[in-house]
């Protein structure tokens, strides 16, 4: 099974940038976006085969996630049930046979970490979530998750150690997250590779220097760990100062 996740930092721009051709190039089972940027109804996107689901932000050119699947699930969730996070459209679950798949944009805490407090109550009130649901099957979770977890995940650590996504409280939340049965499937096929990243800052040509951070991934219980195939960065794609990750689990 090949899933796809991708922050299109605004699906109607990133539409004219090739999304429509990576989509339909990559041919994924399940493929969620991230940063949506519109309402319903704002954009239509033909996908003969696949099952749309959508969760808009309240705030109009805001958030929002998007999955797009192959297979109907057998339930949908959105957001958390907790009123104050449940208004920027960040999450989507779906139920399948084996497996819930987690579509997640995680909150920036913003700069001088002015949401810091927010995003460390939303760190906890979403990993009860995914603890939930690895209770009666396994999860695959993917989305921006706004944090670079290790020095190894962004171009330069020592100057980033106060900055949003990169902060010790940030950090420790994932190594909380990743303690509690999960495993950051890129991590567990390449432990040491450098230089791996999935977003760059538009200013000062970050790009093209690979000045980069990895804050896109795919987690998953340590249940499925055996079964990843494959765990890739689509460094290539354009389109978003994002660029695509991709999973395969094999069955």
């Amino acid at each position: 099974m090949k899933f796809i996740s991708w922050n299109v930092n605004g699906i109607r721009a990133c539409a004219q940038k090739g999304f429509l051709e990576f989509f339909k190039e990559i041919d994924a089972d399940f493929f969620s976006i991230q940063e949506t940027k519109c309402q319903e109804g704002q954009i239509v996107l033909d996908f003969p085969g696949y099952h749309q689901y959508w969760n808009s932000a309240e705030k109009k050119g805001y958030s929002g996630t998007a999955i797009f699947s192959k297979t109907e699930p057998l339930s949908v969730k959105y957001d958390l049930g907790i009123e104050h996070h449940d208004k920027e459209g960040r999450v989507i679950t779906l139920e399948f046979e084996k497996f819930f798949l987690v579509n997640v944009y995680t909150p920036n805490s913003k700069e001088a970490l002015a949401r810091l407090d927010d995003r460390m109550d939303w760190e906890d009130e979403f990993r009860n979530h995914l603890l939930k649901l690895n209770q009666s099957k396994p999860v695959v979770l993917c989305g921006d998750l706004n944090v670079a977890h290790k020095e190894i995940d962004l171009k330069n650590p020592k100057a980033n150690k106060r900055n949003p996504g990169f902060s010790d409280e940030e950090r420790d939340k994932m190594s909380i997250l990743l303690s509690s049965g999960f495993t950051d499937s890129f991590r567990y096929l390449y432990p040491d590779l450098e230089g791996a990243y999935s977003w760059w800052s538009y200013r000062f040509h970050a790009r093209e220097k690979n000045t980069g951070w990895r804050i896109d991934y795919f987690i998953v219980s340590d249940s499925l760990k055996e079964n990843i195939g494959l765990a890739k960065i689509h460094n290539e794609i354009l389109g978003s100062d994002h660029c695509p990750v991709e999973l395969v689990l094999k069955f």
